[in-house]
């Protein structure tokens, strides 16, 4: 038994490979960003080589730097951005066009159609999800009718579909093995999670062949190896989870109720459900939560689109930081936002309003407005669309929440962390390793191969970080809180048909 679990971490904005030993403590780590393309307005793409290129350059890296050889390793976890959409040959492994990402909006007409006929109740009953161009489904069949030949070929069985974990696991094994979890599977529109099985009536909807799918296993279990030409000694790949479900687990919140916040490029608060699927009356997802046997465990989610992105857009796009740990910096240095609000609907607004066409607005603004407040306003504006996730998921369980487990690489952030106590009026516990996307998938694969007993054994190596309570006045928050509101609103008056006005 090697003496480490490998994960890679393969996220919206940048690859990472992170080597984790058996008390969950970080032993090496790597980090690479790469090109996000945006084609058009709303259109948001990525090159699947660069894709694979950037995560097995960190693999690299990471060992390297540790000193942990293949030897070492007693598995390999994979954790990835969600329903991004990767359609390639079977045979060469070529790409036939570029990843369509999760954030893209172009097949947002096709979703108003499947609503138009009515099929989105379908849609909602079996696979659990509210549909949106956000996953996978429109995407594939954009990609087949838009791409030269790429209907003809699919047909053919010549074109296979992957999200990131399936594109990362055909590479590593040298394109042997085409496969997914039961997480991933959940979050293409395409998969019926009570029957768990690809549904034959909403492939035939959106023109899919069933032969381009994945075969579809537990999110702990063996894949296979990697192949030797990638990293010799034949070395398990053993755990799979969308990264949001893997941040459930590497959160250990195994028992029903338990809820996580992660603040990534988006911001998704899940909540294991155990065994029973929970529709949301109030715009969450149904989804299937991590785990380790052929017995599916779900979990109710909230979906917010934009969050660190709004971070990266500060720094990337504004230029008013050159990093992210700046934009606290910048924050502290400003009472409040001097009533500025920032709506960062980039790419439409997830739970719980599910609009496909809002846009990022910003409200409030006078000559008094500084650098300061409208950073300020994009970090509060992370912690406003997390509390109207939580207040939806409070009302679907029917329960007042009062601890959150955070993570995440803006959790870091104390400032924003702190006001997400203020405006819940709840305990916000953070765990002394953030990065519990990646620790869960070590986790998942570590289980598989008998690292660690079980999830007892796991749960005794989390450890609180930093607990930020609550301390600003109730009616400040209310003062805030209907700001935020009518900055949203203004977001969702943009959506609408223009002849209208």
């Amino acid at each position: 038994m090697g003496k480490y679990i490998m994960a890679l971490d393969q996220g919206t904005t940048s690859s990472r490979c992170i080597i984790f030993d058996q008390e969950g403590k970080i032993c090496g780590m790597a980090q690479k960003e790469f090109d996000q393309i945006y084609p058009q307005p709303g259109w948001v793409e990525q090159n699947p080589r660069e894709i694979w290129s950037s995560q097995f350059s960190v693999l690299t890296e990471a060992s390297a730097v540790s000193g942990v050889n293949p030897e070492h390793i007693a598995a390999i976890g994979i954790t990835n951005q969600r329903e991004t959409t990767i359609v390639w040959d079977r045979k060469t492994g070529e790409p036939v066009y570029n990843a369509i990402v999760w954030q893209c909006r172009r097949t947002a007409e096709m979703i108003d159609r499947l609503k138009a006929e009515g099929f989105d109740q379908v849609i909602r009953e079996r696979t659990g999800l509210i549909p949106d161009a956000y996953f996978s489904a429109s995407k594939i069949a954009w990609i087949l009718e838009h791409v030269e030949g790429a209907r003809e070929r699919a047909e053919r069985g010549e074109l296979l579909f992957g999200t990131v974990d399936t594109w990362l696991i055909w590479n590593l094994t040298g394109g042997r093995v085409h496969v997914t979890d039961y997480t991933n599977a959940s979050r293409t529109m395409l998969f019926d999670i009570h029957k768990l099985c690809w549904d034959q009536e909403i492939l035939d909807w959106f023109g899919i062949p069933e032969d381009m799918l994945p075969e579809v296993k537990p999110s702990s279990c063996v894949y296979g190896c990697v192949d030797d030409k990638i990293m010799p000694g034949r070395v398990a790949i053993a755990g799979a989870a969308g990264d949001q479900q893997a941040a459930l687990f590497g959160q250990c919140c195994f028992d029903v109720g338990d809820v996580k916040n992660t603040y990534g490029t988006g911001c998704f608060l899940l909540m294991n459900t155990g065994t029973t699927p929970i529709r949301s009356r109030k715009g969450l997802l149904t989804t299937i939560a991590a785990s380790t046997s052929d017995q599916v465990e779900y979990a109710l989610e909230g979906s917010v689109f934009v969050a660190g992105a709004a971070v990266q857009w500060l720094r990337d796009g504004m230029r008013m930081v050159k990093n992210a740990a700046q934009t606290e910096e910048y924050a502290t240095e400003v009472f409040d936002t001097n009533g500025v609000y920032l709506v960062p609907a980039f790419a439409g607004m997830g739970a719980p309003y599910w609009n496909q066409y809002a846009r990022g607005t910003v409200v409030g603004l006078t000559r008094g407005c500084k650098k300061e407040h409208f950073i300020r306003a994009t970090l509060e504006s992370i912690a406003y669309q997390s509390y109207d996730v939580i207040k939806a998921m409070e009302e679907d369980a029917g329960v007042c929440l009062q601890n959150l487990k955070v993570d995440g690489g803006a959790s870091a952030n104390n400032m924003l962390v702190k006001f997400q106590a203020n405006i819940n009026q709840a305990t916000v516990c953070r765990p002394k390793c953030i990065e519990t996307t990646a620790l869960g998938a070590a986790y998942l694969a570590g289980l598989a191969v008998g690292y660690w007993k079980d999830r007892d054994e796991i749960r005794s190596n989390w450890q609180l970080g930093r607990k930020f309570e609550p301390e600003m006045d109730e009616k400040e928050i209310r003062k805030l809180l209907k700001g935020w509101h009518r900055a949203v609103k203004c977001a969702l008056v943009w959506a609408e048909d223009e002849e209208s006005f």
